[in-house]
C-alpha cells in the first residue's frame, strides 16, 4: 500500500518549497476520506475547522513563522475531547454530545501547528480488541477488508496505514493502541504512565490509560510525543521528571536486550511470528547486542489481573453516565429508576455493560477483598518483577499479538479468547512503562506482523531511539 505522504519531514519540505499548499494538504486528505468510507475509520471529518487552519498555516509559511508541527494532519479516536466539536466515545449514550474544551494533548498539538482533521471510530468507552463493539458498527483492516483493524484504536490505526491522515492520537489501556498497530502495519507508541496528560481523555480505567501517537514512522510518534507530554495543571498523576528528546544518529554502544521466552513459545502462538522474533534477535546478535531469553513467571496472571482492576475502574468512572449527569436518557422513562435502568442499557452496547456489571461484581461487599485487593496485589507482584528485569537489561522484546489480525465476525462471540488478544500487550500497562510495536515483515496470509519494545520507566526517549533503529534494522536486507 503506497502513501503519498509517508512522513512529517517530506510534507513540511513540500510545504516550504511551494510544491503544494496547506489548504491543498488537507484536501487531499479530505478526499481520500471520502473514496475510503467504506473503512468506517472516521465518524466525522472537520472539513472547516481544518480547511480554516490550513489557510492561517499558509499565511504563517509565508511570513516565515511556522510552528513545529505545521502541516502535520492529525484524527483522534472518538474519545478524545476538542473543543466545539462532538465527542461520543463510539457509543449511543453520548450520541450528539458536543465538548466545551479540549484535551490537554489537543490543546498542545493545536499550538504547535497540527490540524484536527476528524474524529475516529473506536470500540465502545475505549473496551475491544477488535473495534466491533462501536455502536457506529465495525472499522475495516485497509490492509484486507475482511478482517479487523484491531481496537480498541482501530479506526486510528486504519486511517494512518490508509493514507487518510498522517498521524493519529489514540489511548492505550491495555494494548489499545499497539494492538492495532500490530494488526494494521503502522507504529503505535504507548508513553509511560504518567507523562502525558489524560485531561480530555474520556476515561475506561484510570490508572491504565495512556494517550499516544499513531503514525508511520518512528521519528513521527516522537515528534508528537515531545509535544504533547510533560506536566498539566489538570492531571495531577503527571511525573514532574523532565522530558527527554530522542536521539535518532547513529546507533551507539550495545544494548541488551531481553526475549520472554514464555511469551514467544506460548502454545497458540503464530509460528511465523514466533520466527520474525528470532530473525530480529540475530540480527541484534550480528549488531553486537546481547539478546537473552529470560523467563517471566507471571504470564498467565496478567489478563485475569488486568481485567479485574480495569472492569472496576470502568464501573466507577462509567457511572456519571446515567441519563440524568450525562448521555443518552430514554423516552420510556417515566420517573427516575427507570431514568437510570433504561438509559444505561438503551445506551450502552453489550461489551460495555459485560464490563461494569464484572467491575460491580469485584468491588461488591464479601467480594472485594476476593477479587479486586488481591488483584491489587498481584499488579504489584507483576511490576516488581518486570522492573527487576530492567536492572539487566536496556529493553524487552516480545510479539505484539500472538496472531496476526482475524477476520470481523470471528470472534466477537467469545469474549474470553477476545480478551487473550491483549495477553502480551498488558504488561506495560499494568506496570506503567513505555511500549512500542514497531510493523515487521508481513505474515504469508498478507497481514502486518507487529513486535514490542518495552522499556523502564521514564525511558522514552532511549525507547523512541532505539525502536527507530530497530525499524531500520527489521527493514534491511541480510548481506
Amino acid at each position: 500500500m503506497a502513501l503519498r505522504y509517508q512522513s512529517l519531514s517530506q510534507i513540511q519540505s513540500e510545504l516550504k518549497s511551494g510544491t503544494i499548499s496547506c489548504i491543498d494538504l488537507v484536501q487531499y486528505y479530505i478526499d481520500q476520506i471520502e473514496k475510503n468510507k467504506q473503512l468506517n475509520a472516521f465518524l466525522e471529518v472537520f472539513k472547516e475547522s481544518a480547511l480554516e487552519k490550513a489557510k492561517h498555516i499558509d499565511e504563517q509559511i509565508a511570513a516565515g513563522k511556522e510552528a513545529e508541527l505545521f502541516g502535520l494532519v492529525v484524527g483522534i479516536k472518538d474519545n478524545i475531547c476538542y473543543k466545539n466539536h462532538k465527542v461520543s466515545a463510539s457509543s449511543k449514550i453520548l450520541d450528539g454530545f458536543e465538548s466545551i474544551y479540549s484535551a490537554t494533548a489537543i490543546e498542545r498539538l493545536v499550538e504547535k501547528g497540527a490540524i484536527i482533521i476528524g474524529r475516529l471510530n473506536c470500540d465502545e468507552f475505549a473496551m475491544g480488541s477488535s473495534n466491533e463493539n462501536s455502536a457506529f458498527g465495525p472499522v475495516k483492516n485497509p490492509v484486507n477488508e475482511a478482517y479487523v483493524p484491531g481496537g480498541s484504536s482501530g479506526g486510528s490505526c486504519a486511517a494512518v496505514k490508509a493514507g487518510l491522515c498522517l498521524a493519529a492520537l489514540g489511548s492505550d489501556t491495555g494494548g489499545s493502541i499497539r494492538q492495532p498497530a500490530s494488526f494494521c502495519g503502522v507504529v503505535g507508541f504507548k508513553p509511560g504512565y504518567g507523562r502525558v496528560s489524560r485531561h480530555g481523555l474520556i476515561a475506561y480505567a484510570s490508572s491504565f490509560d495512556q494517550i499516544g501517537p499513531i503514525t508511520n514512522t518512528v521519528e513521527d510518534a516522537a515528534k508528537i510525543y515531545n509535544v504533547i507530554a510533560g506536566r498539566d495543571e489538570y492531571d495531577g498523576t503527571l511525573s514532574g521528571k523532565t522530558i527527554e528528546i530522542a536521539d535518532f544518529s547513529e546507533q551507539t554502544g550495545a544494548k541488551r536486550i531481553a526475549v520472554l521466552s514464555n511469551y514467544v513459545n506460548r502454545e497458540g502462538i503464530d509460528e511465523e511470528i514466533k520466527n520474525q522474533i528470532k530473525a530480529l534477535t540475530e540480527k541484534y546478535t550480528s549488531e553486537g547486542h546481547v539478546v537473552e531469553e529470560i523467563d517471566f513467571p507471571f504470564l498467565e496472571y496478567l489478563v485475569p489481573t488486568y481485567y479485574v482492576l480495569t472492569t472496576a475502574e470502568a464501573s466507577s468512572n462509567l457511572a456519571r453516565f446515567d441519563g440524568i449527569h450525562y448521555g443518552y436518557r430514554s423516552p420510556e422513562a417515566s420517573d427516575v429508576e427507570t431514568s437510570y435502568s433504561l438509559s444505561r442499557s438503551q445506551g450502552f452496547g453489550e461489551e460495555v455493560k459485560r464490563r461494569i456489571i464484572l467491575g460491580t461484581y469485584v468491588l461488591s461487599s464479601g467480594y472485594y477483598d476476593a477479587y479486586f485487593s488481591k488483584a491489587q496485589k498481584v499488579r504489584n507482584l507483576i511490576r516488581r518483577k518486570t522492573l527487576e528485569i530492567f536492572k539487566n537489561y536496556d529493553f524487552i522484546l516480545t510479539p505484539t499479538t500472538p496472531t496476526t489480525a482475524f477476520k470481523i465476525g470471528e470472534k466477537s462471540d467469545d469474549p474470553i479468547t477476545m480478551y487473550l488478544q491483549d495477553i502480551f500487550t498488558v504488561q506495560a500497562n499494568l506496570t506503567g512503562i513505555p511500549a512500542i510495536s514497531l510493523p515487521s515483515e508481513m505474515h504469508s496470509n498478507g497481514l502486518p506482523v507487529g513486535v514490542q519494545l518495552m522499556a523502564d520507566n521514564f525511558k522514552e526517549a532511549e525507547l523512541l531511539s532505539f525502536s527507530n533503529y530497530t525499524l531500520k534494522l527489521i527493514n534491511s536486507k541480510p548481506v
